[in-house]
This record gives C-alpha cells, sequence and structure tokens, in this order.
C-alpha cells in the first residue's frame, strides 16, 4: 500500500512538471478556464449619419465566442456567449435611449450566458452590430462585446400585400374653425393630423388599397362652426361614400393642463369587437414605432365610434400640449413613422381575417 501511495505522489509531481515545461499548457488551462462578465456601459452616438446606442458589456479576457439573432417582431436582439459566466452584472437593466428600454443576462446554461436587448422599434439586420473590441487600457475598459442599435432608416417606399384591395376611411381630427389643441409653441392639432393623415393615405393607396380622407384640406367637414354632432356625424357618414368600407381611422394629438402629460393611446367603441383588434394592433405599432410611453388600448363612447358602421379606432399620436412631443408631432420623419405604424397596423388587422361585417354591437 506505501509502494502505491509513493507512486501517487511522484506520478503528481511529474504531471507539475510537465505542465511547467511544455509550452502553452499553462496558458490552454487558464483559456479553458469559464470566462465571466465584469463591465457595463451605454452610450448615444451617430454612425454612418444615423442615431446609434452603444452597448458595451466587458469580460475577465478574450475571445468570446457568440452569435447573434434578431426577432423583428419582438424587437429583441438576442445573443449566446459560450464558456461563460454572468459574474456579479444585474440581469435586468434599464436602458435610458430612445432605441431600446430594457436589457437582460441570463445564464442560460452552465457555461453560456444570454444577452437580450428589448428595443423600441422593430428591428432587423441593417439596424444593429454585434462584435467585439479589444483591451483599451487607456480607456480603462476590458475585452468587450459590443452591441450597436442604430435607428432604423425611414422607408417610404414600402409596402403590404395584405392591403391591396381594402377599403378604408381616415378620418384627420379637426380642421376649419375648429383648430383642435394648440401646442406651447403654437402647433395646432389640425394641421398635424392633417399631414400625418395624408401619409397614411399616401402608403395606403402604394399598397393598393381604396382610400377616403374626410377632409383634404383646412375645412370643417360638414360646415364652418357647425354644431359638434353635425360635425361629427359628416365625418361618420364619409364611410358611405366609399363603397365596401372596412375600417375607420381617426387621427388626434392629446392635450392636457400638465404640459408634463404624455404619451400616445388608442380607443375603440366596446361593442365592437373589430373596433378593439384594430385599436389593439393601432397600438402596438405605435408603440414600436414612435418610442412613447404608451397608455394603453381604451374604451371610450366618442361619437365617430359610437356611431360608425365599420370597425372603427381613435389615435391619440402624443401630447401636443408636451412640449418636447409638440415638437416631434410637427417633424417630417416623426410624422411618417408614425403613418407607416398605422399602416403596418392595418396591413395586420386584415391579414387576421377581418371582415367587412365585423362591426356587430
Amino acid at each position: 500500500m506505501d509502494k502505491i501511495f509513493r507512486w501517487a505522489s511522484w506520478a503528481g509531481v511529474i504531471l507539475a512538471v510537465l505542465l511547467i515545461l511544455v509550452p502553452g499548457t499553462g496558458e490552454a488551462a487558464r483559456h479553458n478556464r469559464m470566462n465571466e462578465l465584469n463591465y457595463f456601459q451605454t452610450t448615444e452616438l451617430t454612425i454612418d449619419g444615423r442615431q446609434a446606442f452603444r452597448i458595451e458589456i466587458g469580460m475577465e479576457r478574450a475571445p468570446a465566442k457568440y452569435t447573434a439573432s434578431v426577432s423583428a417582431p419582438d424587437r429583441q436582439i438576442t445573443v449566446d456567449l459560450q464558456n461563460m459566466k454572468r459574474g456579479e452584472l444585474h440581469q435586468d437593466i434599464r436602458l435610458h435611449s430612445k432605441l431600446a428600454d430594457s436589457l437582460h443576462i441570463r445564464q442560460s446554461r452552465e457555461s453560456a450566458v444570454q444577452v437580450q436587448v428589448h428595443a423600441l422599434q422593430s428591428v432587423d439586420a441593417a439596424d444593429f452590430r454585434v462584435y467585439t473590441a479589444e483591451r483599451d487600457r487607456r480607456a480603462r475598459k476590458p475585452y468587450r462585446l459590443v452591441i450597436d442599435l442604430l435607428e432604423p432608416q425611414t422607408d417610404h417606399g414600402g409596402s403590404w400585400k395584405e392591403l391591396s384591395g381594402r377599403a378604408v376611411v381616415i378620418d384627420p381630427g379637426h380642421g376649419g374653425s375648429d383648430s383642435g389643441a394648440i401646442g406651447p409653441t403654437g402647433v395646432m392639432e389640425k394641421e398635424v393630423t392633417l399631414s400625418v393623415s395624408k401619409k397614411i393615405k399616401e402608403l395606403l393607396e402604394r399598397s393598393g388599397a381604396r382610400v377616403r380622407m374626410t377632409r383634404l384640406t383646412d375645412v370643417d367637414v360638414y360646415a364652418p362652426n357647425d354644431t359638434a354632432k353635425e360635425e361629427l356625424q359628416a365625418r361618420c357618414d364619409v364611410v358611405n361614400q366609399l363603397p365596401g368600407a372596412e375600417a375607420f381611422v381617426s387621427v388626434h394629438c392629446n392635450s392636457f393642463s400638465n404640459p408634463a402629460a404624455h404619451g400616445m393611446e388608442t380607443y375603440y367603441y366596446a361593442p365592437s369587437a373589430g373596433g378593439r383588434r384594430l385599436a389593439a394592433r393601432l397600438n402596438e405599432e405605435l408603440a414600436r414605432a414612435g418610442g412613447l410611453y404608451n397608455r394603453g388600448v381604451k374604451q371610450a363612447e366618442f361619437y365617430v365610434l359610437k356611431h360608425n358602421r365599420v370597425p372603427a379606432s381613435l389615435i391619440e399620436i402624443g401630447f401636443i400640449s408636451n412640449e418636447r412631443e409638440e415638437a416631434m408631432l410637427r417633424d417630417e420623419s416623426y410624422q411618417w413613422k408614425i403613418a407607416g405604424a398605422a399602416v403596418r397596423a392595418l396591413a395586420r388587422y386584415f391579414s387576421e381575417g377581418s371582415s367587412r361585417t365585423e362591426n356587430m354591437r
């Protein structure tokens, strides 16, 4: 028995000497040791003329093996890191950016970490980049995984086959003698709603839809200085002027006495199943595109919803009484984002098999 122990001891000594003498053996063992995350930083910047949000996640050493993927419907970028431990980084991190709102780090397996970035808008392969960066001793940064999230490029040329042949009424809120709400710097709701509605009309028609607007210029729909009921009924009556009309979307800007009020929301008339579904799709797409606080999908007895014979939704695309949102509402690029979102919502609504009679009370 003593001989066995002596041989085991000598074997241990010989193995230790070999590890020291054989070139690269100690280094290989060090690289096989589990890597660990140890650093986190975010930066707002511009890349190739596009606004961008950079996320840097540091680690003890290089290299880092990873795979990256994106789920456009879920607005989620996922990076899987191999041979990695989460370390002391928080699992859930709130991001202060108009491009992404949260990041989640999970130990997906004993030797793998998954990083998920939740974007505020739909993203595709052209809207993000994932790569590794070497240690930067001057900036005191370790080896890093870098995720650059870029502002989606505006594209006014898209089309949606689900909209071909569909018939939609777009209602720019207010107009003529009724300015609607007025923002801190004088922007009028009636101007914003008309501009956004025209963009929605253009995108719908480009996709083959038939569109009728309740007004095309700055006018009252019924008559100047008419009663509220006369004006609102005239808007509902436009549905009868469009053969086979299937949906009605009324565009508005919100306003409140407290200038801090902010966000977007959509409305429907409770008994209308189609209106509820349309409002939900509009809410989802507006939240993704605009990046504003989502106040939700709500029920209301607004005249143009309650007295409409087709599924209808009223959308509040931002608070014109909020100085920041007023500036966004008058911005052409933001208006195109909102228009694109409304059209995507309508495409989704129709693709789900909507019926021309889906407005049963």
